[in-house]
């Protein structure tokens, strides 16, 4: 059991007459709190987390406005960023790719200045990297931070599933030459889909592969992204090509998994907390496929940079380093334009009704494009050639016409072209 910092049985003193009972009281209270925050963070998985550090906490007067206020600072929207692509993909964490459009716009939109293919530009010229990550799915990643995530998705070492090897024809001792014959056929620099699947094709042992990645099944090439070997580049005439991580400039290799897990779980506070260990590892877990037991042991070696605090009854941890900024953080109003599947919903999740009300997830979850408002789902939005249709939900108060307005400018100026704005409500 944690030593604790408030006890029940210290001796109070009190130099105002009557009130000792009531301060004995307070005292009492507390250690009954930090009792049950205890057995809570034990039962998640972070039994080391001490009273001490929530009493501190206990005493900040914070709200899910505020925390998401916070979070919008944090994800660049509210102030928009002035740095680089890199800058917005290094402060996100993994990026969606795909759609191509969205994965321009989640950045663009977090820039004074972003353009409509900056994104596709800043991988070309290897500032970031597209790599398989969550789900399986492409992502943008800075070379410095990705190999942490990646060696998070390699821990399930899914390719030495017997279905694997049935359907591929590669046992798990197959790999490591596989990966060699790749990395041999990538050391010339980039290359398209049908330039690897005809490096397939050259000798017997892996002939068979040949057709499974010139028709685009990209499953067997994941794991060769999640143990490092290979990255995807730009398209070029319309094929995906692929590049070795060995050649872009800051790529930093594949860390140990101990090491990479508290990492990237730390960049998630840092970047989308306050939140709970159960979306931790639901973040991590159904995103990543890591363990649950390796989960656990990651936070325990957070404990000491975690704090327990409680926003209108929920108990959430937050970074140590982030506690003043939080607590002192002042509810934005900004409205902005998000496309589907944005960090901003994607990294706490759909079913986070402090941000998706549940009338409207199921929009959320077929990817729609987002007017986000005090942090909040309000409405969605699209564009048809140069009109851009936004529907306001009608249970998301009045409608801010002029934030609108002004976003409307922006995505114009980073669509590079004029716009007409249709507002309903519905």
């Amino acid at each position: 059991m944690p030593v604790r910092s408030f006890r029940a049985d210290r001796e109070v003193r009190s130099v105002v007459p009557g009130r000792r009972r009531r301060y004995d009281a307070g005292i009492l209270l507390l250690w009954i709190v930090e009792s049950a925050v205890v057995r809570w963070a034990s039962m998640v998985g972070i039994a080391g987390l001490t009273g001490r550090r929530w009493g501190i906490a206990c005493g900040m007067a914070v709200t899910w406005a505020k925390a998401l206020s916070w979070r919008s600072r944090r994800h660049l929207l509210d102030p928009v960023g002035t740095g680089s692509v890199a800058d917005v993909v290094r402060r996100l964490g993994p990026v969606p790719a795909w759609p191509d459009a969205a994965a321009e716009l989640a950045i663009g939109t977090r820039r004074t200045d972003g353009r409509s293919g900056d994104a596709t530009r800043a991988l070309a010229a290897g500032n970031v990297v597209k790599v398989f990550a969550f789900r399986g799915a492409t992502h943008l990643m800075t070379p410095r931070d990705a190999g942490a995530y990646l060696a998070v998705r390699a821990s399930s070492r899914m390719w030495e599933l017997p279905s694997w090897e049935r359907y591929y024809g590669l046992a798990p001792s197959d790999w490591p030459r596989f990966r060699e014959y790749v990395r041999q056929a990538l050391a010339e620099g980039p290359i398209k889909r049908s330039e690897l699947a005809a490096a397939l094709g050259r000798i017997s042992r892996y002939r068979h592969l040949r057709s499974i990645v010139a028709e685009g099944n990209d499953t067997l090439l994941k794991p060769l992204t999640w143990q490092g070997d290979l990255g995807l580049g730009p398209v070029l005439d319309g094929e995906a090509t692929f590049l070795s991580l060995d050649s872009v400039r800051g790529w930093a290799g594949i860390p140990d998994l101990d090491e990479a897990g508290p990492a990237v779980i730390a960049a998630y506070f840092s970047t989308h907390g306050p939140a709970t260990p159960d979306r931790v590892h639901d973040w991590f877990g159904k995103g990543l496929g890591a363990k649950r037991r390796d989960v656990t042991r990651w936070l325990s070696h957070l404990d000491e940079r975690l704090e327990a605090v409680t926003i209108a009854g929920d108990l959430v941890l937050v970074l140590c380093e982030d506690l003043d900024d939080l607590g002192t953080t002042t509810p934005s109003t900004a409205v902005r334009l998000l496309p589907g599947r944005d960090p901003w919903v994607m990294a706490p999740g759909t079913s986070d009704t402090r941000i998706v009300p549940p009338a409207h997830r199921e929009a959320v979850s077929w990817s729609a494009n987002l007017v986000i408002s005090r942090g909040v789902v309000a409405g969605t939005w699209k564009v048809r050639g140069e009109r851009l249709d936004i529907t306001w939900f009608s249970d998301s108060g009045r409608v801010p016409s002029t934030a609108l307005d002004q976003e409307a400018m922006a995505l114009a100026r980073f669509l590079d072209r004029r716009l007409e704005v249709a507002v309903e409500v519905g």
